[in-house]
């Protein structure tokens, strides 16, 4: 339906259709009026993945009500509300806060990496909103600079809880289901095994890693090689973090029992937004990658014009994995900043016998090797190169939901409001 003919609509009998603040693989997200309070709001119409069966249908329906449950449980400054949730014209909508902002992806897109006490800044706001969350019970399970908004007055709100996740949820949404974006996912879910706050942890990281570095980590041409990037290959060394260095290295450490725990995370970034000292992390005990797969996992591409399937064995949870990324063109590229939201499922089989192998399998494509030696937890020295700009591959694909240009929620054309200003027309996730 085209936006002129929506534009107006009265949907669940209270919510006036405005306009169309960003729209993805997903669905459209609208500026709308809540007639009944008399307030706007952010109106999310989710779209059902193509070629879903009836019941599958019906899955995704019910997943989208428990998750709107689960973020409608926080209460928290650093977190977009969720105020209502229903069904009409045969799929989901969810009613959200409308935050005047811009999304930190769009901010990178605009001005290239960011300062490390700046970036520092922001992880803490967004950490503080994880950890809320975690208390609540909640899960995130995609956290990326699309879903992280910054205000006017700088401001970091965590946004989109479009995935999360109860701990108390039946194991339809828990077991059988890999939903996230490919370069932000952890190792222990890119393996199949269940999200943890760790998981939640590690997406902070590599999110933290593009702000300061202007570039992703884990990011390959496609699904399949991000993953693998993912859970056997360590990120090039740090060039731009500096005393922001220890901190990403600790959140990204593969093993989740070794990670960074939230609390020190917090003090550490805290410090480092108040410009103390670099201080080196150093785990227990030494990072480790999930164990290679083995057995009789079958591996494939199937590409079509507006979907990715990758059949990826993964013997940790004996079975196949299918990757679908909607897109215009999703066998292109997983943008750095960007990126589609993915769905895998997991096909079980007999668990074949594993036995960890220090050697990463390989790609549909080589998976390129960083040279220059291992990065350290030491912050780099010498005179600072000078910042490059952060590119966005092209045919990335479309976020999720959320429009494709990290502009979100608003029309404030990319312009960065003046600090502690809003002219009510900018972007909420």
């Amino acid at each position: 339906m085209a936006d002129s003919e929506t534009s107006g609509r009265l949907v669940a009998g209270r919510y006036r259709l405005v306009e169309p603040l960003g729209r993805g693989g997903m669905g459209v997200v609208w500026r709308a009026v809540d007639e009944l309070l008399g307030r706007e709001v952010a109106v999310k119409e989710l779209h059902c993945i193509n070629g879903l069966t009836g019941p599958e249908r019906e899955m995704f329906t019910t997943r989208t009500f428990r998750e709107a449950r689960a973020a409608g449980r926080l209460s928290h400054p650093g977190v977009a509300a969720v105020y209502d949730v229903f069904e009409e014209s045969g799929h989901p909508w969810i009613v959200m806060q409308l935050v005047p902002s811009r999304t930190l992806a769009s901010i990178l897109a605009e001005e290239g990496p960011l300062q490390p006490r700046r970036v520092a800044e922001i992880g803490a706001q967004v950490l503080a909103a994880l950890r809320a969350a975690h208390a609540a019970g909640v899960l995130h399970r995609d956290v990326k600079p699309d879903n992280v908004l910054i205000t006017g007055d700088g401001d970091a709100v965590l946004t989109d809880f479009g995935i999360a996740t109860l701990d108390d949820d039946s194991p339809m949404t828990r077991t059988g289901v890999l939903m996230g974006t490919p370069a932000f996912i952890s190792p222990e879910r890119a393996a199949g095994g269940q999200a943890e706050p760790v998981s939640d942890l590690w997406s902070l990281g590599v999110t933290l890693f593009l702000a300061v570095e202007g570039r992703s980590p884990f990011h390959r041409s496609h699904a399949l090689a991000t993953l693998a990037a993912v859970m056997y290959q360590e990120p090039e060394p740090f060039t731009l973090a500096g005393a922001l260095a220890p901190v990403i290295e600790g959140l990204l450490v593969k093993d989740p029992e070794a990670r960074m725990t939230a609390d020190e995370a917090a003090r550490r970034l805290s410090a480092v937004a108040s410009g103390q000292a670099a201080e080196p992390f150093q785990t227990a005990r030494g990072s480790t990658v999930p164990p290679a797969p083995q057995g009789r996992g079958r591996r494939g591409i199937m590409i079509g014009s507006a979907t990715l399937v990758v059949l990826l064995g993964l013997a940790a949870v004996g079975g196949v994995a299918y990757v679908t990324a909607s897109g215009p063109d999703a066998g292109q590229a997983v943008s750095a900043v960007s990126t589609p939201t993915v769905t895998v499922s997991l096909i079980r089989t007999v668990t074949p016998r594993i036995t960890a192998r220090p050697v990463a399998r390989r790609t549909t494509e080589p998976v390129p090797v960083p040279t220059g030696g291992r990065r350290t937890s030491e912050p780099a020295t010498g005179t600072t190169p000078p910042r490059p700009p952060v590119t966005i591959p092209s045919g990335s694909g479309q976020s999720n939901g959320n429009g494709s240009n990290g502009n979100h929620y608003g029309a404030n054309n990319g312009k960065k409001p003046k600090k502690g200003k809003s002219n009510g027309n900018d972007k909420n996730d």
